[in-house]
């Protein structure tokens, strides 16, 4: 992972104020003849000197103004400051995203596709790694694909799975995983795979014409979690954009247990994959927001 300081201070216009040093995570700035000076060796890239640096000071040549400029929209670049939102808003828009899984026979931009990926690293990421990355498969023909793929592996995971003894065996020796497979999923991942078969119907993607595949390259700090707080973003800003999305679990699952199947689509194999989306325009409306199944909460106080 790149660490290198790409940090350079215009010290005509530092005023000294001193916030980018006590913004820096890394304290690779100072103080020093009353200007911001690089000091430190190493920089997790963040961009907090370049954003908390109220005359323009300040560049950060490993960012690039390529991923706050949107094709289908004008972002405003102005920082919203703490509490200056309306958090009934943004509940309704959390509330009102849900799983979608029908679709119309309406393709999806590859502008909007784009967006939703930069939409997707404004989230953090642990040590600020950034080293998730971005599949698109923007035609019908290309999730169907990938479909078929992830319909092989299930194929081959229930021949297994229906095998009594090797499902004991593996059960004896500490890997319940089979057995727990063919109690819980067999079935109805059967009876997806022979409607596949028969009829076309597709149970897995439901008809979406998009897919968006998140992963991580190898560095990150925290790869899973990264990627899962990109998927989030990307999620609810679809829902704003009028998609309806669906992340689809099995295909996470036959990916990470047979990696040729992300190799078959363009990811890399050394490539961790955390998370799938299915995209589309939505054909079902909703009337209210749903309600959930109440939390477990604690605290601890010492």
């Amino acid at each position: 992972m790149e660490r290198d300081v790409t940090i350079t201070v215009n010290r005509d216009l530092c005023t000294g104020c001193a916030l980018c040093v006590r913004a820096c995570p890394t304290q690779t700035l100072s103080i020093v003849r009353d200007k911001a000076t690089v000091t430190g060796r190493a920089s997790i890239g963040c961009g907090h000197c370049e954003a908390v640096c109220p005359c323009g000071a300040i560049d950060v040549s490993s960012l690039t103004d390529e991923t706050v400029r949107y094709s289908t929209f004008t972002a405003d670049r102005q920082w919203l400051p703490y509490g200056d939102h309306e958090t009934a808003s943004l509940v309704r828009l959390m509330a009102s995203r849900r799983s979608c899984r029908n679709y119309l026979d309406r393709p999806v931009d590859r502008s909007l596709l784009e967006d939703l990926v930069r939409i997707g690293i404004t989230a953090p990421s642990g040590t600020s790694s950034q080293c998730w990355t971005f599949t698109l498969l923007p035609t019908r023909g290309t999730v169907q694909a990938l479909g078929s793929l992830i319909a092989s592996f299930f194929r081959g995971l229930n021949r297994k799975a229906a095998n009594p003894l090797l499902r004991l065996v593996l059960k004896l020796a500490g890997r319940p995983e089979l057995d727990d497979y063919y109690r819980t999923y067999l079935r109805q991942v059967e009876e997806a795979l022979d409607a596949w078969d028969r009829t076309g119907c597709d149970r897995l993607f439901h008809g979406a014409p998009a897919v968006i595949i998140i992963g991580s390259t190898p560095g990150a700090s925290t790869p899973t979690e990264d990627a899962l707080l990109a998927t989030q973003n990307i999620l609810l800003a679809a829902h704003s954009m009028g998609l309806g999305s669906c992340l689809i679990g099995y295909a996470v699952a036959a990916m990470k247990e047979d990696r040729s199947i992300q190799q078959r689509v363009g990811v890399p194999g050394e490539e961790g994959v955390h998370a799938v989306i299915a995209l589309g325009y939505p054909d079902e409306t909703y009337t209210t927001v749903c309600r959930r199944r109440q939390p477990s909460v604690r605290y601890f106080e010492g």
